[in-house]
């Protein structure tokens, strides 16, 4: 079995968390619970699943925490626990009273194969309103030792300054802090986090009250964005005591600010949560920041590092995390919505700015009925709208060349009519000729060499005669390429498409400008007419129209698609390579979970006769064409790429910005570790 399909070899863990079903006083009944659970955890692969605050023993028990009885039950069923899960792959986090030193604590144990790894106590104990721990238990600091004996294991680390790592999965260290700990203005996590912790887990209680729920939501996600961390969170449910409170039972899974898992609440029934954690994705975001670093180093605190190993599964293991086809683009009609509010108007902004400071009079703009140019006079017009001008300050020119169709030439000039602003025809057929002639290019004799020069000669006049427009009518090259075609670099340098005064699409891909004009296009935005060349635009093949075909037909003869991939692909691996910097193996692993199945994931819009699926060799050759073309072949077009709006998170690939790269780069690496990704599924 070929392990590129196995996620635990891509970065990625299984994790779970729990909600056991308890009796107040009963911890057999409750260890019994926590082994149907445990084996549940362990049969989806899960190498860690994490219980309630005190779930041995019921967290509801009040002063019977201070009888005997109890706390001698719950010690003997936790060495039962030990011996029942002691073949088991997955570590435990279970919550139990201790007593140490004639003092009692509040304390997660950690399990592994019959060994207790480390116990943790309760840093704050919550005595207010309804809570009164402090009358039982005490504060972890009132700790004497280092290490205790318990249920017949000596030396067992306590404490908690306890890091817990998983020597044979890199980058899997966790910590543990117990529910009020997450409620506290800096939680044990942030000290933990700092010192290596990927993962925080929280055993918890937490009564519900109105509104609760979405409380403890906001804490766990703002605490695993700003720790840069997964956080596991488990809390008490069916079965405690409700003398005065009542308990919903919510177990959450976060990484780095996102919702993985939730479990239903106010369910009679034990219930576990999986999730996937992607580790590589916590390192490369804390390897980023270089911020993380530099508070660690101010606040750092001493840990000790507790280490074990788990047996790795070796079968086929696919991810049940959900990948977005379109990482540009949310799936939500209300986050989309708002994803393309705060783009376009980033776009027009930036383009107010930039004429304000320039003090230019006109934009000029060519436009090829395509994608990227409708985007890019949309943005112009509603920038002008707002400056007050008058649109036929925007003077657009349509430039039809050797390979020009109808179909586009007809999508641009409906487009300058339907928005009002100044258009005009130049054709470029003529000119370009004469250059071809006066290099002796074999096309200019009538051949049929359709290569690189010809094609750029083409491009070059187009943006040669728009930056003279603008010389000679005080006005800025509007530039249209988007983020896709810079990451391929696919464009015309210097004296092409590659230029321009400013380009409002620089950093946005082309999945999202398709959604940007749809979003225009939408009721209300735009009037009929305008509205109805938008929807022709987006129904057109993506083409540069630069090499005839070899018959008239209702579409361009050349597809962009066919040379360099397509966009909705690409656009998957630009995010996941610039954004996070994952290797190719992932990028691929990651895509084939995405893309290998119509029925699964999200398609936001499209049409079920539209939508594409791939197959692993598919991906890895579009993979590849990726990688040879943005690592070794167009850096130097990006380091002097124009100025432009960062619209999205790592969405910018401007030497200015977010990406800095040498333009002599070789992609060996990236290749060589392409090559170890299989050729068929």
């Amino acid at each position: 079995m070929n392990n590129f399909f196995n996620f635990y070899q891509h970065g990625f863990i299984r994790v779970a968390a729990a909600v056991s079903a308890v009796r107040v006083a009963d911890p057999a009944f409750n260890v019994n619970q926590t082994i149907e659970l445990a084996r549940e955890a362990e049969e989806q692969k899960a190498v860690l699943a994490l219980f309630p605050e005190l779930g041995i023993s019921a967290y509801s028990n009040e002063d019977l925490f201070h009888q005997q009885a109890l706390l001698e039950a719950a010690e003997t069923e936790i060495t039962r626990l030990l011996h029942e899960t002691s073949l088991m792959n997955t570590i435990l986090v279970v919550g139990a009273p201790i007593t140490v030193d004639s003092l009692l604590y509040n304390c997660g144990l950690v399990l592994h194969r019959g060994r207790i790894l480390g116990i943790v106590p309760k840093t704050y104990l919550p005595n207010y309103s309804e809570f009164y721990e402090a009358r039982q238990f005490r504060p972890a600091d009132a700790a004497s030792r280092a290490t205790i004996t318990y249920c017949g294991q000596q030396d067992i680390p306590f404490g908690t300054d306890l890091l817990f790592q998983v020597s044979n999965i890199k980058g899997m260290i966790f910590a543990l802090e117990i529910c009020e700990d997450l409620w506290v203005p800096v939680p044990p996590s942030c000290f933990s986090s700092l010192a290596g912790a990927a993962v925080i887990v929280n055993l918890s209680a937490s009564n519900i009250t109105v509104g609760k729920a979405n409380y403890r939501r906001n804490l766990v996600a703002n605490q695993s964005a700003r720790c840069l961390a997964a956080y596991l969170y488990s809390a008490a449910g069916p079965g405690e005591s409700t003398t005065d409170l009542a308990w919903d039972g919510h177990a959450l899974i976060y990484e780095n600010g996102h919702c993985l898992a939730e479990s239903t609440r106010f369910d009679l029934t034990a219930r576990l949560i999986l999730a996937e954690i992607d580790l590589d994705r916590l390192t490369q975001e804390r390897m980023r920041q270089n911020t993380f670093a530099e508070n660690a180093k101010k606040l750092r605190k001493p840990f000790r590092t507790i280490a074990c190993e788990v047996r790795l599964p070796e079968e086929r293991l696919l991810l049940k995390r959900l990948y977005s086809r379109y990482p540009y683009v949310p799936s939500g009609l209300e986050d989309r919505d708002l994803r393309c509010y705060e783009a376009y108007n980033i776009q027009v902004y930036g383009l107010i700015k930039r004429l304000q400071t320039t003090g230019l009079q006109n934009i000029v703009v060519g436009i090829s009925g395509g994608l990227d140019s409708t985007q890019a006079l949309t943005v112009a017009v509603k920038a002008v709208d707002l400056l007050g001008w008058s649109r036929k300050r925007i003077l657009a020119y349509t430039m039809p060349g050797f390979a020009t169709s109808q179909r586009t030439k007809t999508n641009a000039w409906q487009l300058i009519t339907a928005l009002g602003v100044q258009g005009r025809e130049l054709d470029i057929r003529e000119s370009c000729q004469r250059m071809l002639e006066d290099i002796c290019h074999p096309a200019a004799g009538g051949s049929d060499s359709y290569d690189v020069t010809y094609e750029n000669v083409q491009a070059g006049q187009r943006t040669s005669t728009l930056f003279r427009l603008a010389n000679l009518h005080n006005g800025l090259v509007l530039g249209t390429g988007d983020l896709s075609e810079i990451a391929l670099g696919w464009s015309t340098y210097g004296v092409g498409d590659h230029m321009s005064h400013y380009n409002v699409n620089a950093s946005v891909p082309k999945t999202l400008i398709q959604y940007l004009l749809r979003w225009q296009a939408a009721s209300g935005r735009v009037d009929r007419q305008t509205r109805e060349v938008l929807l022709a635009i987006l129904d057109t093949e993506i083409s540069p129209e630069l090499v005839p075909g070899k018959e008239d037909c209702s579409q361009p003869a050349q597809l962009t698609e066919d040379f360099i991939g397509p966009y909705e692909l690409q656009d998957f691996n630009i995010y996941y390579t610039t954004r996070f910097g994952y290797r190719p193996s992932k990028v691929a692993f990651l895509a084939y979970n995405a893309w290998r199945d119509k029925e699964l994931g999200d398609w936001p819009d499209i049409p079920a006769e539209k939508r594409r699926q791939y197959t692993l060799g598919e991906v890895k050759h579009w993979l590849g064409v990726f990688c040879k073309r943005f690592y070794s072949l167009s850096q130097f077009k990006r380091s002097v790429m124009p100025n432009g709006p960062k619209v999205g998170s790592g969405g910018s690939l401007s030497p200015r910005g977010d990406w800095r790269a040498p333009s002599d780069n070789s992609a060996a690496p990236w290749l060589a570790e392409l090559s170890q990704i299989p050729d068929d599924d």
